[in-house]
C-alpha cells in the first residue's frame, strides 16, 4: 500500500493488500498504482506469496460465493466443472475446506493433475473423458450440486448427473449460459466483494493450504502477450507483474 486517505484507519502505508472492485466504471485497467475505496481492501495473509495474491482476490471470492450459494454439507457431492481454471481451481479447494466431495472436471492432463494435488478426490477431463459416465460412478445416486464456471455442451450433458433436488449454480458472465432445464434448483451469481467475504476468505487461507496456481507471469511491458497467451491452454491464473 503505497498512501491512505485521510479518513482511512484500518490500514498503514506499506502493508500488503489486494482488492477486488472495479475502480473505473468501465472496467479494469493496467497500472503500476489504483485508488480504491477501503472497503474492498484486505491484507494479504502472511503465508501468501505477493503473485499469488495479486491474482487471487476477484475469481477467490467469485468462488466462495458459488460454493456458498449451493449451501452443501459435509460429505455432499459437487461437481466442479472447469476445475482447472481461475476460478475452478479456487473452488476446489474452498469446497474441500468445507468438508464438500468434489468431482472435478478439468481441462488436459495438467489440469486434471492440479485439481487432484489441490484436493479433489476424483478428476477428469472434460476434453476427451465421457464426464456423465464418471459423475454417475462418482456419486451414483447422482451429484448434490454444480457449479459450472466453464459453458458448453459438454457441461450440460454433465449437468444431468445432478439430482432433481439438487443445485446448479454459475457465476454471471458464463458463456454460453448453460440452458439446462433439468428438475434441480438453478441459480447465477455476482461474487461477494464484501469486507465480510474478504475477511471470511483470509481466514480460510490462514486455516488451510490455500493456494492460487498462476501458469505464467508478464512484465506490464508485455501486457499484449498476456492477452495472447488467453487464447493458449494453461490452468490456473496468468498475472501481470507491474513492479
Amino acid at each position: 500500500m503505497a498512501a491512505v486517505g485521510r479518513n482511512v484507519t484500518r490500514f498503514d502505508v506499506g502493508e500488503r493488500v489486494n482488492a477486488a472492485t472495479m475502480p473505473v466504471p468501465r472496467g479494469g485497467f493496467y497500472a503500476e498504482y489504483g485508488v480504491v475505496e477501503a472497503e474492498f481492501v484486505a491484507r494479504v495473509p502472511e503465508r501468501m506469496p505477493t503473485e499469488q495474491a495479486g491474482a487471487m482476490a476477484w475469481d477467490a471470492l467469485t468462488a466462495l460465493s458459488g460454493v456458498d450459494l449451493l449451501g452443501l454439507r459435509p460429505g455432499e457431492t459437487l461437481m466442479v466443472f472447469g476445475a482447472s481454471g481461475g476460478i475452478g481451481h479456487l473452488a476446489v479447494q474452498l469446497a474441500r475446506h468445507s468438508g464438500i466431495r468434489v468431482l472435478a472436471v478439468a481441462s488436459g492432463d495438467d489440469g486434471v493433475a492440479l485439481a487432484r494435488r489441490l484436493g479433489a478426490d476424483d478428476a477428469v477431463d472434460g476434453r476427451k473423458d465421457d464426464v456423465l459416465a464418471a459423475a454417475l460412478e462418482f456419486a451414483p445416486g447422482g451429484l448434490d450440486a454444480a457449479l459450472v464456471t466453464v459453458g458448453g455442451e459438454t457441461a450440460e450433458r454433465s449437468l444431468r448427473a445432478i439430482k432433481n433436488s439438487g443445485r446448479i449454480a454459475w457465476p454471471n458472465g458464463v458463456l454460453p449460459v448453460p440452458a439446462t432445464s433439468l428438475g434441480a434448483t438453478v441459480s447465477s451469481f455476482d461474487g461477494d466483494r464484501s469486507r465480510t467475504a474478504t475477511d471470511r476468505l483470509n481466514a480460510i487461507i490462514e486455516a488451510s493450504s490455500f493456494e492460487v496456481h498462476v501458469a505464467r507471469t508478464f512484465p506490464l511491458e508485455r501486457v499484449a502477450d498476456a492477452h495472447r497467451a488467453l487464447n493458449d491452454h494453461y490452468v490456473g491464473k496468468l498475472a501481470l507483474d507491474v513492479r
